[in-house]
């Protein structure tokens, strides 16, 4: 099969999630569009947001490098962060790269082109925008806390997420890659802080919803303080819904397997609990469920299963009927 008659898939997201689920992907004969958020202000990537005046390279910085088919030095040189004492503290090399060459073309979106030549990169990287962005949450309270890096400690509950400035265009390449796309895959990562962000950019999140694609939900495994804190799955799924005002997605894979107790105690320290899976409310919402083993665990750290993950999303591209729920 010819490359540009493989199936095409768009993953929105950002954070660690994406990254995780583009290693196992690229394994397989498909076309990957990646949309990653623009909406990063803290590390590194703050520091050259704000003294550069460019989007946030770090959450594009992971990406590539997880798509990417280069000798592993070149992948650890591109990663590496400096511990340094002096201005290089606490940069990525690959930021820095990003950011020159950005400097250098004129065009974040230019520079990230580049950069995937350089490293090889299998399929399309693109930013939800070619700007910063700013993202905002209104509290229950009434109170509002801006910058992503800082929404998750406000010690408040979220009451919606939005984005300033109000006029951000979308890429038209990303558009094109919507329209174009058989699946999309929404996740897995942080709920208001990486995977709206993206949906929010006014034309990208109405492109989603208009889209004939199948469109999968890959739920997170862990709640998150500060922003899912005793969510369930339909919570998860309810959030997006109202800030997009329509419910757009089919399927949603959730995990089936119980979390070692001793591994849940350490996540106790962060507040974080495993997500309940209320299966029968995600059905009545209309959804597909997908109930796996999807988990892996590294330094007792759980992550998705790479690439059991990358195999149910080719399995359900492969499908000609839509799959009854597995339960």
């Amino acid at each position: 099969m010819r490359k540009h008659d493989n199936p095409k898939v768009v993953i929105i997201g950002g954070g660690t999630g994406l990254p995780v689920l583009l290693r196992g992907l690229k394994q397989h004969p498909i076309d990957i569009t990646a949309v990653v958020t623009v909406a990063d202000d803290g590390g590194s990537s703050g520091r050259l947001r704000q003294d550069l005046e460019i989007p946030p390279p770090g959450d594009i910085r992971n990406v590539l490098a997880a798509l990417s088919d280069v000798e592993p030095l070149i992948e650890q040189m591109f990663q590496h962060r400096f511990k340094t004492s002096n201005e290089l503290a606490g940069h990525s090399l690959g930021n820095l790269i990003i950011a020159a060459l950005t400097s250098i073309t004129g065009d974040f979106v230019h520079a990230i082109q580049e950069m995937s030549k350089v490293l090889n990169v299998s399929g399309k990287v693109l930013p939800a925008a070619n700007q910063s962005v700013v993202l905002h949450a209104e509290m229950e309270d009434g109170t509002i806390v801006s910058g992503e890096s800082k929404i998750p400690y406000s010690g408040k509950r979220i009451k919606r997420v939005f984005l300033t400035p109000e006029l951000v265009m979308p890429l038209s390449e990303t558009i094109d890659a919507i329209r174009k796309a058989d699946i999309i895959v929404i996740g897995p990562g942080s709920l208001y802080t990486s995977i709206l962000p993206n949906l929010l950019v006014p034309g990208l999140g109405e492109e989603v919803c208009r889209s004939r694609a199948r469109k999968v939900y890959i739920c997170n495994l862990m709640t998150q303080a500060g922003e899912t804190l005793n969510f369930t799955a339909s919570d998860h799924v309810k959030a997006i819904y109202d800030h997009m005002d329509c419910a757009f997605m089919d399927t949603i894979l959730v995990n089936n397997e119980e979390i070692p107790a001793f591994i849940q105690n350490k996540y106790k320290e962060e507040l974080a609990k495993p997500v309940v899976y209320d299966v029968e409310k995600l059905m009545k919402m209309g959804l597909n469920v997908i109930y796996d083993r999807i988990i892996t665990y590294k330094d007792d750290v759980i992550r998705h299963d790479t690439d059991k993950v990358a195999k149910i999303i080719v399995s359900l591209l492969e499908e000609k009927r839509k799959p009854y729920a597995q339960l």
